[in-house]
């Protein structure tokens, strides 16, 4: 039986919901982390930075804009421990500007991911995977991927069957 990592970034507090913002307790993306976790077992692994987001969502997607602009690599608190130990890697984040959060290219940057298999999922609120399926495996080279799963954050808490469907014919 292959060992399992969930690995994810995630925004709490004020969010897009369905056209307006939304204060939220938990993420989008940790919720669903934490419906992969109850279905296959692993470790969960939170990506958190050093320097947080601004508050006002706005203000965080303007500085997530700028991130991207110049491929910035923010310092996160931590790393997984023991990758090595893990054969299956599930990688979640929201799309932020058409793909994952620059966050999680630091923490990718660190690894090597030759042998592993990878699953990405990502929450939204309309633009699905994005480019951050292509710009992963260019991140993770020599890892197998399996179709990434798209989550409409909004619905992110009615998303059980969705992701345990995705999760049986993916592994």
């Amino acid at each position: 039986m292959s060992k399992n990592l969930i690995v994810y970034y995630s925004r709490k507090g004020q969010n897009y919901w369905n056209g307006s913002i939304k204060e939220l307790a938990k993420g989008n993306t940790e919720i669903v982390a934490e419906m992969i976790e109850r279905a296959v077992g692993g470790d969960l692994f939170e990506v958190e930075t050093v320097k947080d987001y601004a508050e006002d969502y706005y203000a965080c997607i303007e500085e997530a804009k700028q991130e991207l602009r110049v491929q910035a690599r923010p310092e996160i608190k931590a790393y997984a421990e023991n990758l090595a130990d893990y054969d299956t890697i599930f990688l979640g984040y929201p799309n932020w500007w058409g793909t994952m959060p620059m966050a999680m290219c630091t923490l990718l940057e660190h690894y090597d991911f030759s042998g592993k298999k990878i699953l990405p999922f990502c929450t939204n609120e309309g633009s699905g995977m994005g480019s951050s399926e292509r710009d992963l495996k260019k991140l993770c080279a020599g890892a197998r991927f399996v179709q990434g799963l798209s989550i409409h954050g909004a619905e992110a808490t009615k998303a059980e069957n969705k992701v345990a469907a995705w999760i049986k014919q993916s592994l």
